[in-house]
């Protein structure tokens, strides 16, 4: 099974830039996405659907135009479970589930911090997520967490380490929150296969960030300790650009 999560930063301008012949020619059976920006009257699910996709589930956020998040399948999911039931989460639209025979995908998209009433609100989220997913894992051991979690997990993660570490996204408090994350059962698919520095999948639009590579990795294919022995592939897709995010895929046998 391919898996590939992908921050579009709007479902619908990713679309006009060429993400739907991109989708094909990437043929993933599961795409998890965040940040879609609409609602599912405002997409065009028919295109989606001929495109190779016709189980589509979103979730979106009461705000317009904001947040957002859906998972596109080739196959029919036993189950689908849109949020978490926790209000505060659920009204930004930031998971959407799909269940399989032997595993499921979830679609995350965590909360960035911009200010000091978000980074209160993301850590919130954080601690709520954390405890949400320790309950989930109990009954649905074989977890594939996806999305954009806004976060780097360690330096290496990040294009200058040393004056971003007082910028959210790169806390102490954070990179303790995910750190322990994946300590309580998950493993990080890309690091798992790849070592090396350099290998971003988010750059502001700023100062030509992504030309220059000066980017942050923060969207993550988290993979529950009970089928890390299935993964066979994670890489990231930086020659996709249909977004300031690039898509992430893992490969589960």
């Amino acid at each position: 099974m391919r898996i590939i999560s992908y921050n579009v930063n709007g479902i619908r301008a990713a679309i006009t830039k060429g993400f739907l012949d991109w989708l094909q020619s990437a043929n993933p059976d599961v795409i998890c996405l965040q940040e879609i920006k609409a609602t599912e009257d405002q997409i065009p699910v028919k295109e989606i659907e001929l495109a190779g996709y016709p189980y589509q589930y979103y979730y979106s956020a009461q705000k317009k135009g904001y947040s957002g998040v859906a998972i596109l399948s080739k196959t029919k999911p036993n189950n689908i479970v849109f949020g978490t039931g926790i209000e505060h989460m659920d009204f930004e639209g930031r998971t959407v589930r799909v269940d399989f025979d032997d595993l499921s995908i979830m679609s995350l998209y965590l909360p960035s911090g911009t200010n000091i009433d978000r980074l209160d609100h993301k850590f919130m989220f954080m601690d709520d997520f954390q405890n949400y997913i320790n309950t989930l894992k109990i009954a649905i051991p074989n977890l594939i967490i996806c999305g954009d979690y806004n976060i780097c997990h360690e330096a290496i993660d990040i294009h200058d380490p040393i004056r971003n570490a007082k910028v959210s996204g790169f806390l102490p408090e954070e990179r303790a929150w995910i750190n322990g994350f994946m300590q309580s059962g998950f493993v990080d698919s890309f690091r798992h296969f790849n070592k090396d520095p350099h290998h971003y999948s988010w750059w502001s639009y700023r100062a030509g960030a992504r030309g220059n590579n000066k980017g942050w990795r923060i969207d993550y294919n988290l993979v529950s300790e009970p089928i890390k022995h299935r993964m066979k592939r994670a890489v990231i897709l930086p020659e996709a650009k249909h977004s300031d995010h690039c898509p992430i895929l893992v490969e589960i046998d």
